[in-house]
């Protein structure tokens, strides 16, 4: 038992250091359009987003029962294995995450988490160790349809906004009002991802504690302290890790324009909040990636440039059976090497940890290196810095030239 409760802590404790490392390279994302349209200062923006992501932590807590209650399957026979698993899955996840982050490489924080407890599961108690049902439906199924939704409402939202402002085409800050809904559309967005990613570390505390009896077997909801403990580390996650993302952001997203990323952020917020109260445990940085690709396709003469798309949604699809694949190693050298692989499993995940971060260290954050899978899925749209005439500007101009040409008639 005690062997169990000193696994345990170390889960809560890598748990936590993901809940971290969730916070520096998602969280930041929620600010990009704010930023890249000036709605937002950077620290500001960083302060918003850090503070909104502690009060979305304590407003649900549906994502977290999916993951503590509905992921993995526990039974008697092996529930003695389920804390060295979840801490070989957490290795998995933490392991991908910083090496995309270093890497600038798209990824999905929540994909890696979800990837290494499905990979450690399954090479330690098998395919009767996953509930495929609930994967399918709250993982899986969410993963391909709620990007494809945010890009359609924001591809909505962008063509309305363009069509009731009508009358500032061609005006440089005609739209200006739109950068004062961003702080507001923005924020909705910070508050709607700590009502999801946070949930997950949440969730993964909780099936800790309940396979080792420190909590009732079918109470699934986190306790008080597992949420406050979380909230607080993503926040904290935020504001120190997200300056290497959010520093030249704006650099990134140079053709966002206030009223698109309106759209954009409306379209994120409201269906990531819609998603956190069916306990669907979605990957927020595809959903805010969808919506900036559906807003820049609003704009017109935009273009999909398919190869960035294309690498971007590799990168997506990479991510779980990556994340999966060190997990299940690291639940291997747990299988067979007991306690002793527990401390072997912690030592590496330390040394690669500390080397990934050391190496992080070397290059200075500038324009070049600095990236956000946002700002990179805004590179897949092409927007030409002049877009085609309305029809109604086409009569408009042609209209113009008609009485120029008349009037230099008259005038001979």
């Amino acid at each position: 038992m005690e062997t169990a409760a000193l696994i345990v802590v170390l889960v809560i404790l890598l748990a936590l250091f993901f809940d971290f490392t969730n916070g520096f390279h998602d969280t930041a994302n929620a600010m990009a359009t704010p930023i890249a349209t000036g709605a937002l200062k950077p620290r500001t923006a960083v302060m918003l987003a850090a503070g909104l992501n502690l009060v979305g932590a304590f407003l649900s807590t549906e994502v977290a029962a999916t993951v503590s209650g509905g992921i993995i399957q526990e039974d008697s026979n092996t529930a003695h294995l389920m804390p060295s698993l979840i801490f070989a899955g957490l290795i998995g996840a933490i392991t991908w995450n910083m090496l995309t982050w270093l890497l600038g490489l798209p990824s999905s924080s929540s994909h890696a988490l979800f990837g290494g407890l499905i990979g450690a599961t399954l090479v330690g108690v098998g395919l009767s160790g996953i509930n495929f049902g609930v994967v399918l439906s709250k993982v899986v199924l969410p993963a391909l349809i709620a990007p494809l939704t945010a890009g359609l409402i924001a591809y909505l939202a962008t063509k309305l906004a363009y069509l009731t402002t009508r009358r500032y085409d061609g005006k440089p800050d005609g739209r200006s009002g739109f950068r004062w809904g961003q702080i507001f559309t923005s924020s909705l967005v910070a508050l709607a991802h700590g009502t999801n990613d946070a949930q997950k570390t949440m969730g993964v505390i909780t099936l800790a504690l309940i396979s080792v009896g420190w909590q009732a077997q079918g109470d699934h909801r986190p306790h008080i302290y597992v949420i406050v403990a979380c909230a607080f580390t993503i926040a904290l996650g935020t504001y120190l890790g997200g300056w290497r993302i959010i520093r030249t952001l704006g650099k990134g997203l140079t053709d966002v324009k206030p009223a698109q990323g309106f759209a954009a952020e409306t379209s994120t917020a409201a269906t990531i909040l819609a998603s956190s109260a069916l306990g669907f445990a979605l990957s927020t940085t595809q959903v805010a990636s969808g919506s900036v690709i559906g807003s820049g396709l609003g704009r017109r003469g935009s273009a999909v440039r398919w190869r960035t798309a294309g690498r971007i949604a590799i990168g997506w699809v990479l991510t779980l059976p990556a994340a999966g694949l060190v997990g299940a190693v690291a639940a291997f050298i747990v299988v067979v090497g007991g306690g002793w692989g527990v401390l072997i499993d912690a030592v590496l995940a330390l040394a690669v940890i500390i080397a990934l971060f050391l190496r992080s260290r070397r290059n200075a954050v500038t324009a070049n290196n600095a990236f956000s899978e946002v700002a990179d899925s805004a590179r897949a749209i092409e927007v030409p810095e002049e877009p085609p005439l309305t029809p109604r500007q086409a009569r408009a101009q042609r209209a113009r030239e008609r009485a120029k040409a008349k009037e230099k008639g008259a005038g001979r």
